[in-house]
């Protein structure tokens, strides 16, 4: 399969199938925990990485061998390899992985593009939308996510607190916390302004357990998740 990975079952999503929309790592962030590992640069351009006939003609094969697994899922989730709102088809493909599946749709997203209208509406029609948000001080999120020179950090914010305003389904925002680099009680108050403007539905705090992209990244420990989650409130879960 060179699209699919899974079925995995998750605490969060109960069992879902993943969709990479690109062959290879392509994403505008670097992050220093990417479990996929680094591959030294970075792409901005929004293209067909991935064409949605080959991945549909892919997923229908794989129900076709697994029907007892394909009637039990509960999310076909589009992440990856990458940044999947790079791939211009994302909105069509939503469309037709709900008309062959009848499963819910999860978009994975780093957030990045969510500043530009097209994108936003590219992935209206999912069910829930799980963005990304490490850091609102510009030097920690280059720091932790090393973007694309094209990417803006207020934009990102800007486009996280349009999206909720567009969308009608579930938007959990995901914090990716890094020991010593974004875990700052002051940058948490900050970022919980943030926060505030966007409102999601769920704030999930997250800390590196996998092996990462760089050496010497090193996840926070329990009770100072347990201090980040009190001061963002009563949305905030630690998964």
């Amino acid at each position: 399969m060179k699209y699919i990975y899974g079925p995995i079952k998750s605490r969060r999503l109960g069992l879902s199938l993943g969709l990479s929309l690109s062959l290879d790592k392509i994403c505008d962030l670097d992050c220093i925990y990417c479990q996929w590992g680094s591959v030294g640069k970075t792409v901005l351009e929004r293209k067909e990485y991935a064409k949605t006939d080959e991945i549909i003609l892919e997923l229908k094969s794989w129900m076709q061998k697994n029907p007892k697994e394909a009637q039990e899922l509960k999310f076909v989730t589009l992440s990856g390899l990458g940044e999947p709102t790079l791939n211009t088809c994302i909105g069509e493909l939503i469309d037709q992985v709900k008309n062959v599946t009848g499963s819910k749709i999860a978009v994975i997203t780093n957030s990045t593009l969510l500043g530009d209208p097209l994108v936003r509406q590219g992935i209206l029609r999912a069910d829930l939308i799980v963005p990304s948000l490490d850091a609102v001080e510009e030097e920690i999120f280059k720091q932790i996510d090393r973007p694309h020179a094209g990417i803006k950090l207020n934009e990102i914010i800007k486009g996280l607190v349009a999206l909720r305003k567009e969308f009608h389904g579930q938007l959990w925002l995901e914090i990716m916390l890094v020991s010593g680099m974004n875990d700052g009680l002051e940058h948490i108050r900050e970022l919980k302004k943030a926060i505030d403007r966007i409102n999601p539905d769920k704030i999930q705090l997250n800390s590196p357990v996998r092996s990462t992209a760089e050496k010497n990244v090193f996840p926070v420990e329990k009770s100072k998740l347990e201090k980040i989650r009190e001061i963002l409130g009563d949305k905030a879960e630690i998964i």
